[in-house]
C-alpha cells in the first residue's frame, strides 16, 4: 500500500466513475483502474462493489476511506512543514462566490511567502463548502456566522474558526442610474424611501451565502417594511452586477462591492434596518500545515 495508490482510491471514492477520477488526477482511466487493483491486492480484499454501474464503496472501502484521508493529510502536512516556503502548496479554499470575491485578493497576498503555491478558489454555498472540508476536498471554507452558529451535520470538533470581520449590506446603484443623477453630488448620496421605491430593483432568488431559495428576502432587504418592485431576478452575481452598473436597477449588496468605481452607495435616510453578516474562515486545526496557520493568521490580520 503506497500513498500514490491511496490518493487514487480517495479520488475514486468521491467520484461517480473511473473517468471522473482520472480527470481529477490527470491520469488515464486505465491507470486509475490499475492503481485500485494494486491497492486491493495489497490489502487482500475488494474495496468497491463492482456489480453496480458506478463505483460504490463496500464496507471495507468505507473503513479505509476515513483512514486514507487522515494518512494523506498527515503526509501532506509533514512534507509542507519540512519544505517550508519552498513547498508546492495546493491551497484549496471554498465558499460562496460573493465571499471569495471579498477575500480573493487577501488570499493571494497571504500566500506570497510561498512562491510555489497554487490557489484554487471554488465557489460553493456554505453547507456544500463545509461538507467538502469534512471530506478533505478543500483546506478551508469561508462562511457566514449563521452557518457556524448552526453547527449542522457537517461540523467537526477538529475545526478552528477564524473571524474575518463583518459584511454590511447597502443600497447600491450604478453611476448612470436616474436616482444617482437626480441627487445633489456628494461623497455619500442620500435619498428617502419614497425616492428609492419608485425605481426597479434586481435581486437573487436564492441567498448568495447559503443558496436557500428565499425570494424577495434573499438579499437581506426587508420587503415587509419597505416593499419594492423587483423587476430583475438572477442568481448569477456577475449578471446582477451588470444590471446595476448599467443603470437598469438598484440592488442591496455587500459593502465591498463599493470598491468598484462604477457603483455608488445610496444612504436611505429613513430606513430603520441594517443587514450585517459576520464572516469567518473554518479550517482543520488538527491536520493543518504551517502554511494554513499562517494563512488564517494573515486573513485575520487584514480584517482586524
Amino acid at each position: 500500500m503506497n500513498l500514490s495508490d491511496l490518493r487514487v482510491f480517495v479520488s475514486a471514492a468521491r467520484r461517480p466513475s473511473l473517468g471522473a477520477a482520472a480527470l481529477e488526477l490527470h491520469l488515464t482511466p486505465s491507470a486509475v483502474s490499475k492503481a485500485l487493483k494494486r491497492l486491493e491486492d495489497s490489502l487482500g480484499k475488494p474495496l468497491f462493489d463492482r456489480s453496480a454501474k458506478q463505483l460504490v464503496l463496500n464496507d471495507s472501502g468505507q473503513l479505509l476511506l476515513a483512514r486514507a484521508q487522515t494518512l494523506l493529510a498527515l503526509a501532506d502536512q509533514a512534507k509542507a512543514d519540512l519544505m517550508g516556503e519552498r513547498a508546492a502548496v495546493d491551497s484549496r479554499i471554498a465558499g460562496p462566490a460573493i465571499l471569495l470575491w471579498r477575500h480573493g485578493q487577501m488570499l493571494s497576498q497571504a500566500l506570497r511567502a510561498y512562491p510555489e503555491a497554487s490557489l484554487r478558489m471554488q465557489a460553493m454555498f456554505e453547507d456544500e463548502a463545509l461538507a467538502a472540508l469534512l471530506r478533505g476536498d478543500i483546506n478551508a471554507a469561508i462562511v457566514t456566522g449563521d452557518v457556524i452558529e448552526g453547527r449542522g451535520e457537517h461540523w467537526s470538533d477538529e475545526w478552528q474558526v477564524t473571524p474575518l470581520g463583518s459584511v454590511t449590506l447597502h443600497l447600491v446603484a450604478g453611476q448612470r442610474h436616474p436616482l444617482v443623477t437626480s441627487l445633489p453630488p456628494a461623497p455619500l448620496l442620500e435619498a428617502d424611501t419614497a425616492q428609492v421605491l419608485t425605481h426597479d430593483f434586481a435581486c437573487p432568488s436564492r441567498s448568495l451565502f447559503c443558496g436557500v431559495q428565499r425570494g424577495a428576502r434573499s438579499d437581506g432587504w426587508r420587503d415587509d417594511q419597505l416593499p419594492r418592485k423587483i423587476r430583475y431576478w438572477t442568481d448569477d452575481l456577475q449578471l446582477l452586477l451588470a444590471l446595476v452598473k448599467s443603470g437598469e436597477a438598484l440592488a442591496y449588496l455587500p459593502d465591498f462591492a463599493l470598491a468598484d468605481p462604477e457603483l455608488r452607495r445610496i444612504h436611505v435616510t429613513d430606513c430603520a434596518f441594517e443587514c450585517v453578516e459576520q464572516v469567518a474562515l473554518v479550517w482543520n486545526r488538527v491536520k493543518a500545515s504551517t502554511w494554513q496557520r499562517e494563512l488564517a493568521a494573515a486573513l485575520a490580520g487584514y480584517n482586524s
